[in-house]
């Protein structure tokens, strides 16, 4: 019967002609000014066209029209191209999922915001719907998801990689968590993997691996004169379970019933649709204007990193497909304010209770929203979410929202040193010692920049320390906890950038 299917499906599709979809570019609204709607998500190179492009192609063109499946899964069932891996390791996996039905049915469950997108990107462009089932592999569909490695997103893009692909990562927003972007870039980067090795299995290792390790592996199997499949090549264990994880979610996908699977029913069609806005709005007010729960919300809107969405740097926004009409209803009867933060750039290098003044807000609050560590001074450019308040009437420039990062210094933390001088031991070698100056010296202990000290005096100090290592100053010195007053010429700590990954 699924050869049938198939068989109708590839004939419908000849009949049609392999027809290009042309790219669709959303209509622009205007009154309003704070939105757009579109209903599809943005063209990506055209394809062979989806079961549901077929029918209408074929139905204007006067041919009686295949009915697309009803259930998403069986339209993912249509599209299987990649040849299956016989292993025990797919045995393995699939043996592992088998004894978790509820795991199973919890990820599934999760993928219904997502997956109609991503199957509809892969017939775009003839590739296999195997690939839609990628995410259950990385990221359990889960698009916060953050490894060990730093990887992070749906399809989990180390940060180089997503820069590489265009995914914008700064203090406001991380396009290897939105769904659009990351989609568009998992399947660039796989297509470019496919095209390097012409083999799904070898691309697939590739994109957990690395193009260089798979090739590098390939290349020692030439020269060995053995095979160079995927089950042929020397790999880290992760990777050579990688392809069998997938195999095995392909599997029960296919046979849900061999395996004591339960799939949610997830109807084809679109979940959600993409919303264009134009003014800065904050995510409570964007999810309470679309009448959606705030994690509902979140979900389709993974990438924000902070509580307002700044139009210039996220010009659009997903939500769920019906709420799409509500948010503009809503949003053309809203007459407040719609943003309550703002961005200030620190004009220097500053303490963070002198920033917390100027913006006119708490030290605490100032450190919540901007993920501001303790001892820490906020470096010159640092771009920082502040209070917005009403005579403030413009939005984040777009320079400010796409690059908007912050740096942090550490601060110069000063401690009372006690001591003892040596034989011989003056003001200026005691200095020279600890890096301070003669004049410090001298005046920390009220005595004069050429005074010598005796053997075993007492001598008073206040040296920089790091806030992380003040047990271990405890070497030949006795710290006292007692609060430093301001040298005249401090040693000064060297300033380390710690910038937000």
């Amino acid at each position: 019967m699924k050869f049938l299917i198939s068989a109708a499906l590839a004939s419908l599709l000849l009949l049609s002609g392999c027809a290009n979809m042309a790219p669709t570019n959303p209509t622009a609204s205007t009154d309003a000014g704070s939105f757009r709607s579109s209903s599809r998500a943005p063209t990506l190179p055209a394809g062979t066209l989806s079961p549901i492009q077929a029918r209408n192609t074929a139905a204007r063109g006067g041919v009686a029209p295949l009915a697309a499946p009803a259930d998403l899964w069986e339209r993912i069932r249509l599209g299987f191209a990649m040849p299956d891996l016989e292993s025990d390791l797919v045995r393995d996996r699939e043996q592992w999922y088998a004894s978790r039905p509820d795991y199973i049915f919890r990820m599934t469950e999760r993928s219904r915001k997502y997956l109609f997108h991503i199957v509809e990107e892969l017939e775009r462009r003839n590739m296999p719907t195997e690939l839609a089932l990628l995410p259950f592999i990385e990221s359990a569909f889960n698009p916060q998801a953050v490894s060990s490695a730093k990887a992070a997103g749906m399809w989990q893009f180390m940060p180089a990689t997503g820069k590489y692909f265009e995914l914008k990562q700064n203090v406001f927003r991380d396009d290897r968590r939105d769904v659009l972007a990351s989609t568009r870039a998992a399947l660039d980067y796989l297509q470019k993997l496919y095209g390097m090795f012409g083999d799904w299995h070898l691309a697939l290792a590739a994109y957990n691996w690395g193009e260089g390790s798979v090739g590098r592996a390939i290349a020692k199997n030439q020269r060995a004169g053995v095979g160079t499949t995927y089950l042929d090549l020397n790999m880290p264990m992760e990777t050579r379970f990688y392809v069998p994880k997938l195999q095995a979610v392909k599997n029960i996908v296919a046979r849900p019933q061999d395996f004591n699977a339960q799939l949610p029913l997830i109807e084809n069609h679109p979940y959600f649709d993409s919303v264009t806005i134009t003014r800065d709005i904050d995510v409570a007010l964007a999810a309470k204007l679309a009448e959606v729960p705030l994690e509902d919300f979140k979900a389709l809107n993974p990438s924000l990193n902070k509580p307002v969405i700044l139009a210039a740097g996220t010009p659009q926004i997903l939500l769920p497909w019906d709420n799409a009409t509500r948010f503009q209803r809503n949003l053309e009867a809203y007459s407040s304010r719609l943003a309550s933060w703002t961005v200030w750039v620190a004009p220097a290098t500053m303490k963070v209770a002198d920033a917390a003044k100027r913006a006119n807000m708490s030290e605490a609050e100032l450190r919540n929203i901007n993920n501001i560590p303790p001892r820490m001074l906020i470096r010159a450019g640092s771009t920082l979410l502040v209070p917005r308040y009403a005579h403030h009437e413009n939005d984040v420039t777009e320079r400010i929202a796409d690059s908007g990062q912050v740096a942090f210094a550490p601060e110069v933390v000063l401690r009372r040193t006690v001591v003892k001088a040596g034989k011989h031991e003056s003001v200026a070698s005691i200095a020279k010692r600890y890096r301070q100056t003669p004049a410090s010296v001298a005046e920390w202990n009220k005595v004069n920049a050429s005074a010598a000290f005796k053997a075993g005096q007492q001598v008073v100090l206040f040296l920089p320390v790091q806030p992380h290592a003040v047990a271990k100053a405890k070497t030949a010195t006795r710290v006292v906890a007692k609060a430093a007053p301001r040298a005249k010429q401090p040693a000064k700590a060297p300033a380390t950038r710690v910038a937000r990954r």
